[in-house]
């Protein structure tokens, strides 16, 4: 579905894709170190370095660090990972980074399911001995989830994958709320924001619950809240900015012109 912006003379109608990934980046600031991963992740990383961050610094796991990107990698062991990079690294070297206490790096995350301290499930559906449905695993997400100064996940709103308990813990958000993460030993991090095809959520700075930030033009509160699987503070929500006009033509154009990911 798509939504029009008023900004400029003419209304631009753009998808709940594209506005994925421009909320997304835009919480990306100049310096910050971004293990960016792959689909509408690197549609926000790109477009963060080209709107507001250009010193912001694009990395993947498989070790390209700051490639120009000229065309989209469709995954993390896709050789245009490494085009132009200032090093071609390893593993290892990308989760220093990640982890390195001098360094500001966020991490784009996604996941089959979450609940509402921002935990991930992404290793099956069901019983762990006798799954419904078995996923790849983890990758590289508990690592970066755990050692991040933060991340910020992307996920399809629905009450199968917003849910009040997972069905395994994968990745580490606010665990039980409050100060859990921190007793836990997790000296830093933590989920910042997750953003879907509906809206944006962020976490209470004190109890660490999820809460509506923002729903995007055409939303509505009700709507969000048909499709979470537990209660949700719509008390503070506010609509979002749509994408402007530049930002649009940044994303097509620029950050991806074959339509490789934007379809």
């Amino acid at each position: 579905m798509s939504k029009p912006t008023t900004t400029g003379s003419a209304p631009t109608a753009f998808t709940p894709r594209e506005m994925m990934a421009i909320a997304a980046g835009r919480f990306i600031a100049d310096g910050d170190i971004v293990f960016a991963g792959t689909g509408v992740a690197l549609l926000a990383a790109g477009c963060a370095k080209r709107v507001q961050a250009p010193g912001a610094v694009i990395f993947f796991e498989t070790g390209g660090i700051d490639p120009t990107l000229d065309e989209i990698p469709l995954a993390v062991a896709d050789s245009r990972v490494m085009d132009g990079a200032c090093i071609n690294a390893g593993i290892i070297e990308a989760f220093s980074y990640v982890s390195n206490p001098r360094l500001h790096t966020i991490a784009f995350l996604g996941a089959a399911q979450i609940d509402r301290y921002g935990n991930l499930n992404s290793t099956c559906i069901g019983d762990y001995h006798h799954p419904t449905v078995r996923f790849s695993g983890s990758g590289g997400a508990c690592d970066a989830g755990s050692l991040a100064a933060g991340f910020i996940v992307f996920m399809e709103h629905s009450p199968r994958k917003f849910v009040e308990k997972l069905d395994y813990l994968t990745t580490p958000g606010w665990l039980e709320g409050g100060e859990s993460r921190r007793a836990a030993g997790f000296a830093r991090g933590g989920p910042i924001a997750v953003v879907t095809d509906l809206c944006v959520l962020r976490f209470d700075e004190t109890t660490k619950e999820m809460y509506l930030a923002e729903r995007y033009p055409g939303v509505s509160d009700d709507d969000v809240v048909a499709n979470t699987g537990f209660a949700l503070d719509v008390s503070r929500a506010v609509e979002a900015l749509p994408p402007t006009a530049e930002e649009l033509r940044i994303l097509r154009d620029e950050v991806d012109p074959q339509r490789l990911i934007l379809g």
